[in-house]
């Protein structure tokens, strides 16, 4: 859905847009680090006032210090156009190799603080997630992380202006189901998102169940994954919540794709989000043709038993 073809949609209270799988190689004529470079182009031209680029993991293809050299050089060519990037951790970044030594390439060069992290950006909750092991695809989430994951799922926004007291009491209280909460994890939960089926064995988080009933408590929650690839124009690209669970989102490859026919399929997509008072519209992009996905259109409503 188009915004700008609704009539009496005002401006949207905040954008960023989203990127997963850029697999990047050392080869800088590969056609990954092409497509990563023409995602960037994308973004760089179509986001003005964009709050940040999110990127749900596998940045790189192998986690080798040339391939993160790699990715530098091609941010660094469109750096200046581009609003400030936050990562995920992908199976591909730290599934290859000495786990401590994969994850402290990737926090060095990517400047991320750890497996998980969150930030408040204009007034909306982002938290990101991260597997605690060098699994080959699956994820691994300590029983550290879920708590906190629980913990910031109910935060407030903080208020400098508030006392020590009085964060702490809001801290304490239910996120309000009209505010969305955005959280980016690489692998999907078993039967949800395109790909993500059992037997594509594209799913991947070990606390599954765990993970599950943490979002049965926070269903104002977008879940946005990656790691499957599947392109956006299939039918399941998103699992209502329903007011049950978080709505979630596969977002693609920028690398490459696939599809229902368990096939390779040559392209790049991502996502463009749009932040409403009552709604989030996800549009689906086509990074290779410059173009939006028709089929990848979706609105979400607030508060959550508004869904439709």
């Amino acid at each position: 859905m188009n915004s700008s073809s609704t009539p009496g949609v005002t401006e949207p209270l905040l954008t960023f847009q989203i990127i997963t799988d850029t697999h990047v190689t050392a080869d800088p004529e590969h056609e990954y680090n092409q497509n990563f470079g023409r995602a960037l182009e994308d973004i760089a031209g179509h986001t003005q006032g964009s709050s940040g680029i999110m990127h749900i993991g596998d940045i790189t293809n192998n986690g080798f210090p040339e391939e993160y050299e790699e990715v530098q050089r091609i941010l660094e060519l469109h750096q200046a156009s581009l609003p400030q990037l936050h990562y995920t951790l992908g199976n591909h970044d730290v599934g290859l190799g000495h786990w401590e030594s994969r994850l402290a390439m990737y926090t060095s060069r990517m400047g991320m603080p750890g497996p998980y992290h969150d930030h408040w950006i204009g007034g909306y909750h982002f938290i990101f997630l991260g597997t605690e092991e060098g699994l080959p695809t699956f994820c691994s989430l300590s029983a550290e992380q879920l708590q906190w994951l629980d913990r910031k799922l109910g935060e407030h926004a903080p208020d400098k202006a508030k006392s020590n007291g009085q964060l702490q009491k809001d801290l304490e209280q239910t996120h309000l189901p009209d505010q969305p909460v955005f959280l980016f994890l690489h692998q999907p939960l078993k039967d949800t998102v395109a790909g993500s089926l059992e037997s594509q064995e594209w799913y991947g988080v070990t606390q599954d169940q765990e993970l599950r009933t943490i979002l049965s408590r926070h269903p104002q929650t977008l879940l946005f994954t990656g790691h499957t690839h599947w392109e956006l124009e299939v039918s399941n690209t998103m699992f209502p919540g329903n007011g049950q669970t978080a709505t979630m989102f596969n977002a693609a490859s920028v690398a490459y794709l696939w599809t229902d026919a368990d096939e390779h399929k040559s392209g790049s997509q991502g996502y463009y989000i749009e932040v409403y008072a009552d709604k989030v519209l996800v549009r689906g992009r086509d990074f290779t043709t410059g173009t939006w996905i028709e089929a990848a259109q979706y609105e979400v409503a607030y508060p959550v038993n508004a869904l439709r």
